[in-house]
């Protein structure tokens, strides 16, 4: 009986931690990256688009780097890093607001990002392809992540 109930606590606890986190939708082609720095910094889309440089011109046409990603990080007072995930790091992509870039495939032709919200990923197009973007959270990745940019905590 007292591990049904410590099911239910649980379940109860993450079902709230969902309906308090909002997931950011991407409002350009190319503004995922956008997305992910809005909600690591718990601000809309277009303010965190005012803050990259070229922003409204590269999330209608080429997306962002890494680099980019993490400079804009740093800019608002947070330390981040990124790396090719390998073995060694692979466990980072699992720490709260890690930003990850999904590997170009048939489904996702330019890559994509994706944001590390509590136990879920903060899809900015979760309905990918479709016109009407949606904004949403998935448990699992639904591609291979290549790049992973996280907080670099201090000892």
């Amino acid at each position: 009986m007292l591990e049904w109930q410590l099911l239910l606590l649980v379940n109860k606890y993450i079902n709230s931690t969902i309906s308090t986190m909002k997931p950011i939708k991407q409002e350009d082609p190319f503004g995922c990256a956008v997305a992910c720095v809005a909600s690591v910094l718990g601000i809309g889309y277009q303010e965190a688009l005012n803050i990259f440089r070229y922003g409204n011109k590269k999330a209608k046409t080429t997306g962002f780097y890494c680099k980019e990603i993490v400079k804009v990080l740093e800019n608002k007072g947070l330390k981040y890093e990124y790396s090719y995930i390998k073995s060694k790091i692979k466990k980072k992509i699992y720490q709260d607001n890690t930003i990850v870039f999904l590997r170009r495939s048939h489904r996702y032709p330019e890559g994509h990002f994706l944001c590390r919200k509590g136990n879920f990923w903060m899809d900015s197009w979760v309905n990918f392809p479709t016109k009407v973007k949606k904004a949403g959270f998935r448990k699992r990745l639904p591609e291979k992540p290549i790049y992973v940019i996280y907080p670099v905590t201090s000892i």
